[in-house]
């Protein structure tokens, strides 16, 4: 396995960050994050050197890290690991402001992205910048209810319908979804990605993957996160509070798979725990629909 930078780094910030949360209360913590990415946006406006299609810091919900260095990364994960081609047709699970988009801008060169989200600012941000230039991809609002992004969504996730048809995609993705995700709506996602993938379509999600040797690397202090707190077929860092990061054990990822129509293709760990050998922050796991 490699070991990416941009791994390393979220790491640092993880367990910096994991600090703040136990000492500091959400809004203020919020109110720190917000001031900080402000103070960014200013010297990058001020410098003049804020890329194409890369969102300012305060208006990303996950404003931290490098979003052009990470959406180049996965755009190689994609490629590498689930074979998307140029042609295909693409579904992006939580497309956030664009991270992932932004690459497969240039290399979808006959294929089609359709991207939902549950924030409003994100998908407005990719309608203006990314479709209104790139007639093939699509973006669309889903108000799905989750404690962390959206309490006040209107849908819950294990009831929501993905709005395409039947078998229209070839190849899908969900960065950093599952990992704030309970088993119910894991499991409900799996089966909608199911539906709306075409025979032979794969799958690429990444999670928080508990198993001997994350445990093993969590009880020596290593890891960035502590998912100390057993919920029901699962484990948070955060009692009060579970969607703030959720980790599945890797047969219960294998079997979540199994029931909805897939097979694990492959697991790739992630450097989250503090290993040292590792692809990505988060593990990436690779699903082949039957």
């Amino acid at each position: 396995m490699s070991s990416s930078p941009l791994a390393e780094a979220s790491y640092e910030y993880q367990r910096k960050w994991s600090r703040a949360r136990r000492i500091l209360p959400r809004p203020i913590r919020r109110a720190l994050r917000m001031f900080y990415f402000l103070t960014l946006d200013g010297v990058d406006l001020c410098l003049q050197r804020r890329k194409d299609l890369v969102p300012p810091r305060w208006l990303n919900p996950i404003g931290d890290g490098d979003f052009a260095g990470t959406g180049a990364e996965f755009l190689d994960y994609f490629i590498r690991l689930g074979g998307l081609e140029p042609s295909d047709r693409v579904l992006d699970v939580g497309c956030g402001i664009g991270r992932m988009a932004r690459p497969l801008t240039e290399y979808l060169t006959s294929g089609t992205y359709d991207g939902f989200d549950i924030l409003p600012a994100g998908i407005e941000w990719c309608q203006k910048n990314i479709a209104s230039r790139y007639p093939n991809f699509r973006f669309a609002l889903a108000d799905i209810r989750n404690q962390e992004y959206n309490a006040n969504g209107l849908v819950p996730a294990a009831a929501y319908r993905f709005p395409y048809g039947d078998a229209h995609f070839n190849f899908a993705f969900l960065s950093s979804v599952f990992t704030h995700m309970r088993p119910l709506d894991v499991s409900h996602y799996l089966s909608e990605l199911s539906r709306v993938l075409a025979p032979g379509g794969h799958c690429l999600a990444t999670f928080f993957v508990v198993n001997p040797e994350s445990r093993r690397l969590m009880q020596a202090g290593c890891s960035s996160l502590d998912f100390s707190h057993a919920l029901s077929a699962c484990w948070t860092t955060n009692p009060q509070v579970p969607e703030t990061a959720i980790g599945y054990e890797e047969q219960e990822v294998a079997r979540l798979a199994g029931e909805n129509g897939f097979a694990m293709q492959s697991v790739n760990y992630g450097k989250w725990c503090g290993r040292t050998e590792y692809l990505s922050y988060q593990d990436v796991v690779v699903l082949a629909k039957a």
